[in-house]
């Protein structure tokens, strides 16, 4: 590719971020605050809502990718799915928060199990194909990081604007109105993405076809016995799960620790506003040092962020928001490294092997990101529910000490163990440069 072209295909795969950040964020963020405190649903309960959809996807993104491998088309393996799970999610997710009230806590609790269900299915048909193509864009070792830090500053935008205008347009309307309104707002940001994507690759390389062989029970046990690939995807999940429940504590750290419900929109700026600065740094850091090196240093700053959250109760509001600034530079790059990885593993199995993979890589691999952040608002729910979490149809329950202390550990402490587990993991990944390069 010229360099022109180059950089137009580096923008248009970015712009799918819009709508992988977008999905990504807005549910882990207020589906679980919308269920308890709106509907009323249990935090045990809510928590399970939270999960089920997202846990099916362990088994439907293995087969969305190796249905995107054996897809044949003139526009690509990948792109005919970027369509139609985009704009299929696009509607779903404004179904979502869009329920009437059907006078029963189970009838709304079934709704929105369903509304997340069909939403969690067209995403696996958008994010699967997504994630698969950087793999068949270049087979360049630079040019993926490069593809992927673009990819992360579209990423982050995306992230910021939904993760903070989503709080401010449910409590500027209020109750079920303001759902409503998000939902929609964001079903747009989606539509816009997933468009912004196909419309953006369309003159974007999509590598040497090659079929893939085996059933895909075979493909999995063969990516199961890629010791790169294995650890890489344990410590991804790890994370994920970590991410997944500091995510899900922001509305709640905002109401009963900081007391001031508008704190959740200032919270999240403080976590991603940061990564649209520190991005090209954390590139940088990876060109001279490695992208494991890099992954090791943003994972071990993400800790330290999640570590100092755990004194909220005891600090002036402006630390916690220097502590959640801190989270979003090691999420920052938490997100770059493992995202330029990924394409390396499945072009150097692909070389060694001749088999075309890349998809079951990416099933399988998103699969374990979307339970892992899945887990995350469950587990943040089982955090809540020990420590006593009063759920109220109206957001106004008093909560007792322990259920405050709760909601304060759960994204901090419990993170922090999880991104420290996660670095044992990451140790043992082994993939070079050199290796990678020598495959192309």
């Amino acid at each position: 590719m010229s360099v022109e072209q180059a950089r137009r295909v580096r923008i248009g795969y970015a712009l799918g971020s819009v709508a992988t950040g977008s999905f990504g964020t807005v549910p882990g963020l207020l589906l679980l605050p919308y269920l308890t405190d709106t509907l009323g649903i249990a935090a045990g309960a809510a928590g399970a809502i939270v999960l089920l959809p997202k846990a099916l996807d362990v088994l439907l993104n293995p087969v969305a990718g190796r249905i995107s491998d054996h897809h044949q088309s003139p526009l690509g393996p990948r792109r005919p799915f970027l369509l139609r799970g985009g704009l299929g999610l696009a509607i779903c997710f404004a179904l979502l928060f869009a329920a009437p009230d059907l006078g029963s806590k189970t009838l709304n609790a079934t709704w929105v199990l369903l509304g997340f269900l069909a939403c969690a299915t067209s995403y696996a048909f958008f994010q699967v194909p997504y994630v698969a193509m950087p793999a068949e864009i270049t087979d360049d070792y630079a040019e993926r990081t490069r593809l992927m830090s673009w990819r992360v500053a579209f990423l982050t935008l995306a992230i910021l604007i939904s993760g903070g205008a989503s709080p401010a347009i449910r409590d500027a309307i209020g109750g079920r109105d303001g759902y409503r309104v998000m939902g929609l707002t964001v079903a747009v940001l989606l539509a816009l993405g997933t468009i912004g994507a196909y419309v953006g690759t369309r003159r974007a390389p999509i590598g040497r076809p090659q079929e893939t062989t085996g059933t895909l029970r075979d493909q999995l046990r063969l990516v199961a016995r890629v010791a790169d690939f294995r650890w890489l995807l344990i410590t991804l999940m790890l994370q994920a799960l970590a991410i997944g429940s500091m995510l899900a504590g922001i509305d709640y750290l905002a109401r009963y620790v900081l007391r001031d419900p508008g704190a959740a929109t200032i919270g999240f700026v403080c976590v991603v506003g940061p990564a649209l600065l520190v991005s090209p740094l954390w590139l940088a850091f990876g060109q001279r040092f490695g992208k494991r090196a890099g992954f090791l240093a943003a994972s071990g700053v993400l800790g330290l962020g999640a570590l100092a959250l755990s004194s909220a109760q005891h600090v002036p509001t402006w630390c916690v928001y220097v502590a959640t600034g801190i989270v979003g530079i090691g999420f920052t790059g938490a997100q770059v490294f493992p995202l330029a990885m990924l394409p390396d593993v499945a072009a150097v199995d692909s070389a060694r092997s001749g088999v075309r993979r890349a998809g079951v890589f990416t099933g399988v691999w998103t699969a374990g990101e979307t339970l892992g952040l899945a887990l995350g608002p469950g587990l943040y729910a089982l955090v809540l529910a020990l420590g006593g979490y009063v759920s109220s149809t109206d957001r106004s329950a008093v909560q007792p000490d322990s259920a405050v202390t709760a909601i304060v550990v759960g994204l901090s402490l419990v993170p922090a163990v999880l991104i420290a587990l996660s670095f044992f993991s990451l140790t043992r990944y082994r993939l070079t440069a050199d290796e990678v390069l020598e495959a192309r």
